[in-house]
């Protein structure tokens, strides 16, 4: 099993949401807030005017647990959505050592 993680500009986030359920690879997948900080360039296409006022960009970490032989599929379905994350995310992928349920 691996984790892929994706960090994105929450402006994305119903649009992802919308990608992810439709893929066949995803059981199920985990949002949560995050804040970009760091030395902002104007050329920076995650900042918006709002973001270049308040010092940091709104992200979404996306969480998504999947079979090892399932990243790369994923991988390219989120690069080739167009207007979704292209040039406006990063992502890395662990491997997971164990995982289960709390019973």
């Amino acid at each position: 099993m691996k984790n892929l993680v994706l960090i994105v500009h929450t402006s994305a986030q119903q649009g992802i949401a919308d990608l992810l359920r439709g893929l066949d690879q995803i059981k199920g997948f985990t949002f949560s807030q995050a804040e970009g900080h760091g030395i902002h360039s104007e050329e920076d296409s995650f900042l918006s005017a709002r973001d270049k006022v308040v010092g940091y960009t709104p992200q979404m970490r996306v969480d998504i647990l999947l079979e090892d032989e399932d990243v790369k599929t994923v991988l390219a379905a989120i690069r080739t959505e167009k207007g979704l994350v292209v040039d406006q995310g990063f992502f890395w992928v662990t491997p997971i050592e164990m995982q289960g349920h709390l019973t």
